[in-house]
């Protein structure tokens, strides 16, 4: 199965979150913040980052630019998970490098269809 690197800083997010990827049978690495995401990805090299876009210090539109132009982590998908449901927000999100973008409140067939279409078979 699939290593997920799971980044929010709410603790009742990621939790909510690990347990829908957990039940599919995925391992799960987390961080509470996008600073903290981007150090995860160098060093645990995830096969899919889920990124919740509203965080303190970095945020995940700022963590995934800086993931997705790493030579070191530019292959690894990414999917923003998070409250922006503006379509410019996904737009934006979309250009920073994000594969994905799912809105909360999540919905766990959504986030389990999208995760079937960005992982490996």
């Amino acid at each position: 199965m699939a290593r997920i690197l799971i980044v929010d800083d709410s603790p009742s997010q990621l939790l909510g979150i690990k347990r829908i990827v957990e039940k599919l049978g995925h391992e799960t690495v987390t961080a509470e913040d996008g600073a903290a995401g981007v150090e995860a990805a160098k060093r645990e090299m995830p096969d899919l980052i889920l990124m919740d876009v509203v965080m303190p210090n970095l945020n995940g539109f700022q963590a995934t630019r800086t993931i997705s132009k790493d030579p070191s982590t530019a292959h690894i998908p990414i999917i923003l998970v998070t409250t922006k449901d503006q379509e410019t927000d996904k737009v934006w999100g979309m250009r920073q490098g994000a594969k994905a973008y799912v809105t909360k409140p999540i919905k766990e067939d959504e986030l389990v269809a999208t995760l079937k279409t960005l992982l490996p078979a």
